[in-house]
């Protein structure tokens, strides 16, 4: 958690921002569950440490956390954005369970080949991407 501390202060410093100890306390939660949080659970998780904390300083927060490369965004597409820790993590994709919600985290070496392959083959340079596949899970595909 260090390091990501130190990536957050160089970022505020370079954007003329000021260092909050409400900042640090929701950088330290966020990054102290590996789940992937919406604002109100985060929020809720902050509040359970520190009542005083409100729910537009923990949105605005894992914004300035997104901007700084902390933390990335996941829809899973229940309309609830999440956001997931990005330093320090590799890149993975998601199978989504459509029926309990439930998702799994995979790392396929080929796939990305094949991915950068197709983008090359179209002379397309990418930035950034995510792969997330929508199905049910096994125990959803056993229930009857």
């Amino acid at each position: 958690m260090h390091k990501e501390s130190e990536i957050l202060e160089r970022y505020i410093k370079s954007k003329d921002l000021r260092h909050t100890p409400q900042r640090e306390k929701i950088l330290n939660i966020f990054l102290s569950t590996e789940k992937h949080l919406s604002a109100d659970e985060l929020h809720k998780l902050v509040k359970k440490r520190d009542s005083d904390i409100g729910y537009t300083t923990v949105y605005r927060a894992i914004k300035l956390f997104s901007k700084c490369g902390l933390l990335s965004e996941v829809d899973f597409g229940d309309g609830i954005m999440r956001f997931e820790h990005k330093y320090g993590h590799g890149h993975h994709d998601h199978l989504v369970c459509t029926k309990c919600g439930k998702f799994i985290e995979v790392i396929k070496p080929r796939i990305e080949k094949l991915q950068e392959s197709l983008a090359k083959e179209h002379g397309f340079k990418p930035t950034r991407h995510k792969l997330q596949i929508f199905g049910t899970c096994r125990r959803c595909s056993m229930k009857k």
